[in-house]
């Protein structure tokens, strides 16, 4: 193995490091690095809608993870604009990865197959929320293209697992599947470190935070963009029996960093737009990616920015449109074109 780039000569600046429960050092293991990115959101001008400047974007994350060679890339969700409604945008990233010099792992965000589910229609009129449930016809959609919605490897001493994390609290029958799997992970053989990776956050401040109201105004995001109980709760004592270092993940597009019960939560950079900076004081909405040095007994967290971000102009709506909003008139690229 080549001997890792001292993170300092590549403009690089290295966050807080935690400490795993090994006791000391191996003087001889060699220390190795992975990559962590999220809320790509590539589009395709086939679609009602398109933002070229994410796919740039992506592109020069893309490059710059390159450089850096990890082992491999893991990719909290979000691959994709629209997944949820086209195939062929989750197919076009597809191949993009595919054809990295390294393995990539891969879980849905909610653009990829609707959204965590809502039991009523919430405080925003410009969207559906029931309509925007994920279903069980958006996951075997997205299924079909990267593979298992969870799993679990082993590299070298880290363990990685992740899952799906919109089916929980739907009721679908793959929710069923999910806890028996992640149930059975508690007796997977353990590594020195082991990280989760979800897409939506465990919750806002705190874990023991209560259920966050959809119909009121104030806190429809903070409902948004975390899990509701008594799924936290049950992850989180899952994350607690599997001796978890970290849990990462994506779907706020804005940088921050959590602590509890022993386990960092690493809220992590977007590379399409930054969203959500004035939730907390020491939110960084500075587009970007995540970096992992692997040591014997601590894992290193480093931000790595983009190296430029495009301003490049699209066209269509943002956020969750309506199909009565989604005008296919205005695609640069047409089917069959």
């Amino acid at each position: 193995m080549k001997p890792l780039v001292p993170l300092g000569t590549l403009g690089l600046s290295c966050l807080p490091i935690l400490f795993s429960g090994c006791s000391e050092a191996d003087d001889h293991f060699v220390p190795w690095r992975f990559a962590h990115v999220a809320d790509i959101q590539v589009g395709s001008p086939r679609s009602f809608r398109f933002a070229p400047a994410w796919n740039e974007n992506w592109r020069t994350a893309r490059g710059q993870i390159i450089a850096l060679e990890p082992e491999f890339l893991l990719v909290g969700g979000d691959l994709s604009r629209d997944g949820s409604i086209h195939g062929f945008e989750l197919e076009a990233i597809k191949a993009d990865l595919d054809s990295l010099p390294f393995p990539c792992h891969v879980i849905p965000g909610n653009m990829d197959t609707g959204n965590k589910h809502a039991d009523r229609q919430g405080a925003r009129g410009d969207r559906d929320d029931l309509l925007l449930n994920v279903t069980s016809e958006q996951l075997e959609q997205f299924s079909s293209v990267f593979g298992p919605l969870w799993w679990s490897f082993v590299q070298k001493n880290l363990r990685v697992s992740a899952f799906c994390d919109m089916i929980v609290g739907s009721g679908l029958p793959e929710e069923a599947q999910l806890w028996e799997w992640l149930g059975a992970q508690k007796k997977a053989v353990p590594a020195a470190h082991h990280i989760w990776m979800m897409h939506y956050p465990l919750f806002v401040d705190r874990p023991d935070e209560g259920n966050w109201d959809i119909a009121d105004s104030n806190h429809y995001l903070d409902w948004y963009f975390t899990i509701d109980e008594p799924g936290r709760s049950r992850l989180l004592q899952l994350f607690i029996d599997t001796r978890t270092d970290r849990v990462i993940t994506g779907h706020v597009h804005c940088r921050k960093d959590h602590h509890a019960h022993g386990i960092a939560f690493d809220l992590a950079p977007a590379t399409c737009f930054a969203q959500w900076q004035d939730r907390w004081p020491d939110g960084d909405p500075t587009l970007g990616f995540y970096l992992y040095t692997v040591y014997s007994d601590y894992i290193e967290k480093t931000f790595v920015p983009l190296e430029k971000v495009s301003s490049r102009p699209g066209y269509g709506p943002g956020g969750h449109p309506k199909p009565a909003e989604r005008d296919y008139s205005r695609a640069w690229e047409k089917e069959g074109d």
